[in-house]
């Protein structure tokens, strides 16, 4: 209860170890709401392989799926595509939340070994024409999207949850192909999350503690307005920083309006200590990714919008 009311904690996000059931989950999220009714309640719920909210929740697919029938479909494609984001998103709303991490605009299909297919294509247009769609659906149900990982995690095979990822390309091919998602759709992102990757031949930082790719390029070139978020700062591809203190005071100067640190209590403790130290306010940006509207379970469960796209989605 302390820790959650401290003024420099922003927000929660929960994980598949905090989840039972739905029903516990809008229990936890009421809980927290009753200890401290400002902050931003999260999650990841991608769909595919990243859904903390299984039980109770219906199966969400990997994007991938979603474009790969764009391809087959247009029409369908799109429309499944939209549907899909106002059921992620408003299932997570009903359960009291404000957002879903989402969605990944990373550019790829099988190079990279954590993204695959949580993206929805390799090829830039289709997953700008998609994840538009997507979009539109979150928006409709109350939900802001949080595009990442800028400016993509789709050009190399490293983890930058096991490593410190380097990609060499320059900013010519970064530009034509996995940019194109980012600067397309800046204008309907409420949120954008930086990858943890290091791209020497056009910056020497990673990009998630780097002036040059926060402020001068997602803001300043590309006109982008809403919340950056950091990645986890506990990921392995975060530690070319230094330590807890040092990757949050570059993350805070590089541009970042929230930081998470989601699994390591200590690692979120020396954070908040060096916030408290620093007198650091908090980003005025945050309050625009709060939900604007929820429809309670017992409506939404019959919701004929869900029934419907739950039946489409079945025969992916």
């Amino acid at each position: 209860m302390e820790l959650l009311q401290n003024p420099q904690v922003g927000g929660v996000i929960l994980f598949a170890r905090n989840v039972q059931s739905r029903e516990q989950v809008a229990a936890l999220v009421a809980q927290i709401r009753a200890v401290a009714a400002h902050l931003l309640i999260a999650v990841d719920q991608e769909g595919g392989r990243v859904r903390r909210f299984r039980e109770g929740f219906s199966p969400l697919p990997a994007m991938q799926q979603l474009g790969d029938l764009c391809l087959k479909d247009r029409e369908a494609g799109l429309a499944l595509s939209r549907d899909t984001g106002w059921l992620m998103a408003a299932e997570v709303i009903a359960c009291g939340l404000d957002i879903s991490f989402a969605p990944v605009l990373d550019v790829d299909r099988d190079t990279s070994s954590i993204i695959g297919d949580r993206a929805f294509s390799d090829q830039p247009q289709l997953v700008i024409d998609v994840a538009a769609a997507f979009i539109q659906g979150m928006n409709e149900a109350g939900m802001a999207a949080t595009g990442k990982h800028f400016p993509g995690h789709g050009g190399i095979f490293a983890d930058s949850h096991l490593e410190a990822p380097v990609d060499q390309r320059d900013w010519q091919q970064l530009w034509e192909h996995d940019l194109r998602p980012f600067v397309a759709l800046c204008p309907a992102l409420g949120g954008i999350m930086p990858a943890h990757i290091t791209f020497p031949a056009i910056d020497p930082d990673s990009v998630g503690f780097s002036p040059f790719w926060l402020r001068e390029i997602l803001r300043d070139k590309l006109g982008f307005s809403g919340v950056i978020f950091s990645d986890d700062l506990a990921m392995k591809g975060a530690d070319v920083a230094g330590g807890y203190q040092r990757k949050a005071e570059l993350a805070l100067q590089a541009g970042c309006d929230m930081i998470l640190v989601c699994n390591d209590r200590s690692g979120a403790l020396e954070v908040l200590d060096y916030m408290d130290a620093e007198k650091i306010s908090g980003s005025k940006r945050i309050g625009a990714m709060l939900r604007t509207k929820s429809t309670p379970w017992l409506e939404l469960e019959n919701d004929a919008r869900r029934v419907d796209t739950i039946a489409r989605l079945k025969k992916l």
